[in-house]
This record gives C-alpha cells, structure tokens and sequence, in this order.
C-alpha cells in the first residue's frame, strides 16, 4: 500500500542531505550511462565487423599466386607462378564434397569499356556462375553469368550499378552492347553489390570468354571456393583451414615452390579471419561491461556511504522512534526505503539518458567499422534492477546498524 507520509519525509531526508545525494545520484546514473553507451559501441562494432565481411561469403578461400623468393629444387627465385584451369579443375574434383560454391577468375585491371559516346576504365572480371553467390551479389535486372555462358564462350556482359549509370545514364542497358577494348559484348544483366560502388564499377564475363578474347589461353589470376558450412561453428574453422593448408601445400609442390615461400602461392581464409575477429568483439564488449559494472560499483558504493552519513545524522530521531516501539525491521525498512528511491531514480535517469543519446546519434554513425550503435533495452533495464538490488545491499548494512541502536545511546547523542 503506497504511504504517502513514508515517501515525503524520505524526500525530507534526501533534500536535508541534498548535495551529498546530488553527487550520489549523479554517481549511480553515469554508471549506468556509460554502461550503456559501451554495450552500444560494442554492437556498433559488431555490426560494422558483420557488414565488412557481408561483402564477400564469410567462409571464403581465396587462393592467389605471385613471385618465388627462394631457390628450389634448381629453380631461381624470381619465377612468376602461373595457375592454370588445370590447377582449379584439382581443387574442385579433390574437395568436391566439402565445396559449397566455386570460380576460378581471370581479371583484366583498368579496361577500357564504352557506350556509344560514354568511355570508362573499370575492371573486368572472366568468372563461373558461382561466383554471383560467392560475392553476395544481387541481381537488379536482368541475369548473371550461366554455365551455357562458358560453355559456348558467349560475349556476354553482367554490368554493376555503378557502371551502368556511368554508361547507360537511364536507359535500359539490358540486350544493349557495350564494347571491352573494343569487342562488343551483349549486356544480360546489372548486379547491386553489398561492397558499394567500388565493387559495382565491375563488369562480370564468362571465364572462357576473357581467356579466349584476352588471350590468356588456359591461364587464370585467382581460384576461389567456399566451405560448406557446419552447425558447429569450431567444426567449420577446423574444416577451412586444413583445406587452406592443404590446397597451398599442393599447389606448392605442383609448381615446384618452396614450402616456406610465403610469396609464391598465398591462401586467405576468411573463415579463420572472422574467428579472430569475432573473438575480439568478444573480449571488447568483456572489457566494456567490467568498465561499466566497476563505474556503478562506485556509484552503490556511493548509496552506501551516504546512508552511513545518514544514520548517523539522524542518530537521535531513530532513539526517539525505538524509544515510542518502532521495530528494527521498521527501522531497516525506512533506510533501505531511501537507498533504493536513490539507485532506482538515478539508475532509471542514466539509462533513459543512454538509450535516448543512441537512438539519436546511433542511426547517423555509419564508419565502415562501426554502424548504428543500439544496446537490448531488456539488458539494460536488467541492469537497472540489478543496481536497485545492489544499493538495496549497500544499504543494509547501514539500516543494520541503526536498528541495533539503544534509545537510551541515541538520545544522548550529540
């Protein structure tokens, strides 16, 4: 039942002591404050790290080759290592069962590529149908790159967003004909990439189109595959990286390279990558709650220590009520009454401050490692509750005390 009474000479109390609970409060409330703001950033974080590796398909292999930097088995440093369709063709039969979706690339950097009047020098891209999945690419008209397509070594075209508005304007560009260095291809589609516009500057060939037109024979820049994943996260980390290893140590030994030249054949495995990654989150947002939880520690410590100030203040009131029959657990129940009014005010002010800062900033912060900062309300109230309970604790002991006072002591007191 709500004492009206109660309530006012709690008030009472904490305007008589109004300063000490000013920066009491103030204590508690930016606790909770920077608790959420840290919980916010955490996520902000989080979400910026997902994005990024939402570009490309999150268990990715990538594999590339480059120049030898040591002697081996006779041969000089210095070597190009060429991969060829041959080199995919192993990959692929291999680790068939464990592949979810694969491309080998032939890339011509900085091509020139027009329409009618409109010239532009983007990259250009020979791929497998697979690679549309492996980039997350989606179609914004028309189709990608189809098997038919490298079959029959068809001069077709899939054109990103950026580069058909830089060729096209608003014209529809679909069965149009844009020429690369000159040889016309037909374009069959445009592709919105989550990368942005530096990936939708691309224009995506046939692989064998790009070999055959570019004379590039039956050589290629770049193989890659995904790995089928497993409800066991470690399981599918486990899996990526021993394929990782192995696929560099044959193509190595195929070659001819050293086992230890890191510059020759390269494999990046992005699987590995988000672990590590992920696992930083991890201990950031650990180390954001330990800051967060030790600044309201301070803050009930403060709830704690101006109870003690209060019970001793009011030494001769609390005699005075024992001496007329108030029980302790009346006595206890006044304090711990004021300890939590303070916590609770001031733990519910910081978090509506917290949560109302980010959701007015939180929407503007778009860094490509930080994107929109928001903390679970439930958390953060739960929080809120858990301080309640802890001033509640910080409390006790000084309404402890008070209840153990001899009236006879109290009223003697000065």
């Amino acid at each position: 039942m709500f004492d009206l009474e109660r309530w006012q000479e709690i008030f009472e109390t904490l305007r008589k002591n109004k300063l000490r609970t000013f920066l009491t409060g103030l204590s508690v409330a930016s606790g909770i404050f920077i608790l959420v703001i840290l919980l916010g950033f955490s996520k902000g974080l989080e979400n910026g790290v997902k994005s990024q590796f939402e570009r490309d398909a999150s268990n990715l292999i990538t594999v590339w080759t480059g120049v030898t930097t040591k002697g081996y088995k006779g041969l000089n440093p210095g070597r190009y290592v060429q991969m060829k369709n041959e080199n995919f063709d192993f990959i692929s039969q291999k680790y068939k069962s464990n592949i979810e979706h694969e491309t080998a690339i032939f890339s011509i950097w900085g091509a020139e590529i027009t329409y009618k009047n409109e010239n532009v020098n983007y990259q250009v891209r020979g791929v497998m149908p697979d690679h549309q999945f492996i980039e997350n690419a989606d179609m914004e008209t028309g189709r990608f790159v189809n098997e038919t397509d490298v079959e029959e070594t068809r001069k077709v075209a899939v054109i990103g967003k950026k580069l058909r508005q830089d060729l096209f304007k608003d014209e529809d560009p679909i069965n149009k004909e844009i020429k690369i260095y000159g040889i016309s291809f037909k374009v069959v589609g445009v592709f919105i990439d989550p990368g942005g516009e530096r990936e939708e500057q691309q224009a995506y060939i046939p692989l064998s189109t790009s070999q055959k037109v570019f004379g590039a024979g039956d050589n290629i820049r770049n193989i890659l595959v995904t790995v089928k994943m497993s409800d066991n996260f470690e399981d599918a980390v486990k899996l990526s990286n021993n394929m990782s290893t192995a696929i560099e140590t044959e193509l190595k030994q195929i070659h001819t390279v050293a086992p230890d030249d890191t510059s020759a054949v390269r494999v990046f495995n992005t699987l590995e990558e988000a672990k590590k990654i992920y696992s930083l989150i991890d201990t950031i947002q650990f180390v954001f709650w330990v800051i967060g939880v030790l600044t309201i520690i301070a803050g009930v410590v403060g709830v704690g220590n101006i109870m003690l100030i209060i019970v001793k203040e009011r030494t001769k009131e609390i005699g005075i009520r024992k001496a007329l029959g108030a029980l302790p657990l009346s006595i206890i129940g006044m304090i711990l009454q004021e300890a939590i009014f303070v916590t609770m005010f001031a733990g519910l002010f910081g978090l509506i401050f917290g949560l109302g800062l980010l959701e007015i900033v939180g929407p503007q912060v778009q860094h490509d490692f930080i994107k929109y900062p928001q903390v679970d309300f439930n958390i953060a109230l739960s929080a809120v509750f858990v301080l309640v309970f802890a001033g509640a604790v910080a409390g006790f002991f000084p309404a402890y005390r008070a209840a153990k006072i001899k009236p006879i002591v109290a009223l003697r007191d000065e």
